[in-house]
């Protein structure tokens, strides 16, 4: 199982230098999950830089995985994840989701670089 962060998805989307470090994650759909905050992320990002159009298709596309809403299971697990990492918030959210599944985090997102089961990519 894969969680690719919001990192990696913009990336993606934008076609950007690291685009092809994502893609065995991203073209396995049956194993992607994806945390409903990546979705807000990226949609929020897209809306801003290119508009309703494309941002409304860059959530669709998200959403051929699995998606993962937020409970209150998973909401506690991001808490003690915070609460023993220090992580942002959306960081706990990702890396519960990920916990919770047996996932792998890809990601070029630096706060998640100390974080075991995770690919991080360095931005150069």
């Amino acid at each position: 199982m894969n969680v690719v962060d919001s990192s990696g998805w913009l990336e993606y989307f934008a076609d950007g230098p690291h685009a092809r470090r994502f893609l065995p994650a991203l073209q396995e759909t049956e194993s992607l999950v994806v945390p409903v905050v990546c979705i807000y992320e990226v949609f929020k990002v897209v809306l801003r830089e290119r508009g309703r159009d494309e941002a409304l298709q860059a959530a669709a596309a998200m959403q051929r995985a699995t998606v993962v809403d937020v409970t209150p299971t998973l909401a506690l697990a991001a808490a003690e994840i915070n609460s023993a990492l220090g992580l942002p918030m959306a960081v706990a959210m990702i890396l519960a989701t990920a916990q919770v599944h047996g996932a792998t985090v890809w990601t070029l997102d630096s706060d998640f670089k100390r974080v075991p089961n995770v690919r991080y990519f360095p931005p150069k």
